[in-house]
């Protein structure tokens, strides 16, 4: 692959150590960065148009592999209905229905849907299925698209499997065939799902099999996952809307990142997480999409961006970096999410001078050109 320059930059956002700079040399990572005056030859030149420049959003957090969808369920919720988190057995449903073929065409548009919005990483679960074979079937469809796979096999309890059953056969068979398809292993860790007694063992599996654990934790109620998603290291703590001061505390002195999930409290009507909270205590908090029919069908990041500075108490650089460096520290990934030297070349251009325009002007389509590992995708 040859050297790409990248000139005229209005504004450069690397969330790196690199200095001030209007332009950069990309290959399939970033050669090298600098001011355009002094910028060595390159095989190809790339006029940012005056601008901005940030790295790749990194969505560390989707449900894209699925059949159907909720609409109805989401009119009902608008309509005054509460979340409760049942109607993920209607997605089930379809998605047991679907062959193959259909659920990966529908997670391909909607992978190249948040491609095109910028998102260049993307984190993708299993749990629409919740058999052995079926469970594996989603992963295989996903490891197609990206190397950030999840096993969430305990995503919901099948009504016609006792709870003690189930959870050995998560433990057992279904993790046996789906551990070669994935990178981490997930528990939604709730009492209408999974307790943190039964959240422990599950994971804990998965760590005996070879993946790193991450937990859905504390979105409906004060469940517990946290301080368990602090015991095991879990890389991720996702939705946390409620939590105690000894929550908050346990995060910010772990590696555990809290990832907040703005379009799912947007779509369900729920009470938003407190980042500014977070972030003041020290905690490292990223932004994702959770895409997925139900609670949270979008795949833009920009659009996460503008409802955690309206609606979180964030500004616009922190819900930024929460979606580009917070997002791969979700995934303890050091080679995304910022445009250091050596980063993969994963970057976004604008069609707005400054990346502050991303919460400032929400619902507009500002990206211009997106790249994933140096090759221009949009």
């Amino acid at each position: 692959m040859g050297a790409l320059l990248i000139t005229n930059i209005g504004e450069l956002t690397t969330f790196s150590s690199e200095p001030p700079a209007d332009a950069m040399i990309v290959s399939d990572r970033v050669l090298w960065i600098g001011p355009a005056s002094s910028a060595p030859e390159a095989d190809e030149v790339l006029d940012a148009g005056g601008g901005a420049v940030l790295p790749g959003f990194v969505d560390s957090h989707s449900h894209i592999v699925f059949a159907g969808d909720r609409a109805a369920e989401f009119a009902a919720r608008m309509a005054g209905s509460p979340y409760t988190g049942g109607g993920i057995r209607t997605t089930v449903a379809a998605t047991r229905e679907a062959s193959e073929s259909t659920l990966a065409a529908n997670a391909f548009r909607l992978m190249r849907e948040a491609m095109l919005q910028g998102t260049t990483t993307m984190e993708i679960k299993s749990g629409y299925v919740l058999t052995v074979l079926d469970e594996a079937r989603s992963l295989r469809v996903a490891s197609a698209l990206t190397s950030e796979t999840t096993f969430l096999g305990a995503h919901v309890k099948p009504a016609d499997v006792a709870s003690s059953e189930y959870v050995d056969l998560v433990c057992g068979e279904m993790l046996r065939e789906c551990a070669p398809h994935a990178k981490w292993i997930d528990v939604f860790c709730e009492k209408s799902a999974f307790d943190v007694d039964e959240a422990r063992v599950i994971l804990s599996a998965g760590i005996d099999a070879g993946l790193m654990p991450r937990i859905h934790a504390n979105q409906l109620t004060h469940s517990g996952a946290v301080q368990l998603a602090v015991e095991l290291d879990c890389a991720s703590a996702d939705h946390c809307t409620y939590l105690t001061d000894a929550d908050v505390s346990a995060l910010a002195s772990s590696r555990t990142v809290a990832t907040l999930l703005p379009g799912c409290e947007f779509s369900t009507r729920s009470p938003y997480p407190d980042a500014r909270r977070l972030i003041d205590a020290g905690v490292t908090v990223a932004l994702a999409t959770d895409c997925n029919p139900g609670s949270s069908y979008t795949s833009s990041m920009p659009f996460c961006i503008a409802v955690a500075v309206r609606e979180m108490r964030m500004t616009p650089w922190e819900a930024i970096e929460a979606a580009t460096l917070g997002g791969a520290k979700a995934l303890r990934r050091n080679d995304i999410g910022h445009l250091g030297s050596g980063a993969q070349a994963d970057l976004i251009i604008l069609d707005a001078p400054s990346a502050l325009h991303l919460a400032y002007r929400p619902g507009v389509p500002l990206v211009k050109h997106v790249l994933h590992k140096g090759v221009r995708v949009l």
